[in-house]
């Protein structure tokens, strides 16, 4: 009678434990990425600066990086590209090339949570631009995002 009553006491909590369990992984398995928005707008409850999430705080995250020159960055000036000095560069099928790569290598060493698929440069030359498209998927995730930019010389 005994072994029949503890019994019944484990029939009623291996579901909970089980349960339990599945939600630990999908908490460890599901990762939600924050960063600030950059242009420092307020929200629009709390007033503070609003934050951007998942895909987007990525996107931010990856044009800053493109964006951002060698020695740019106070205590870290392994972190950077050389893309602006290239965009000054004569407009040639070789700068397009030397361009991708540059993207292509600053996304594989600084952004970890990024598994890059492809990079397309695509010469504007009549409006002195590059077009750059990044293909790109999240790690753990099997659905692929793209990111648009157009880069510009600028002084």
């Amino acid at each position: 009678m005994i072994q029949l009553a503890v019994a019944m006491q484990w029939v009623k909590v291996l579901p909970r434990l089980f349960l339990g369990r599945i939600n630990r992984v999908m908490e460890r398995n599901t990762r939600v990425f924050s960063d600030l928005d950059l242009s420092l707008t307020a929200h629009p409850v709390t007033h503070d600066i609003a934050r951007k999430f998942d895909e987007n705080a990525i996107n931010q995250s990856l044009r800053n990086l493109i964006l951002t020159r060698n020695y740019e960055r106070p205590f870290h000036s392994e972190i950077g590209s050389q893309v602006r000095s290239i965009l000054f560069e004569p407009s040639s099928p070789m700068t397009a090339i030397k361009l991708k790569r540059s993207i292509e290598d600053v996304v594989n060493n600084f952004e970890p949570r990024v598994v890059l698929l492809g990079v397309d440069v695509i010469d504007q030359s009549d409006n002195n631009a590059y077009s750059i498209t990044i293909t790109y998927r999240i790690a753990n995730t099997e659905r692929p995002r793209q990111l648009d930019l157009v880069l510009e010389r600028t002084r």
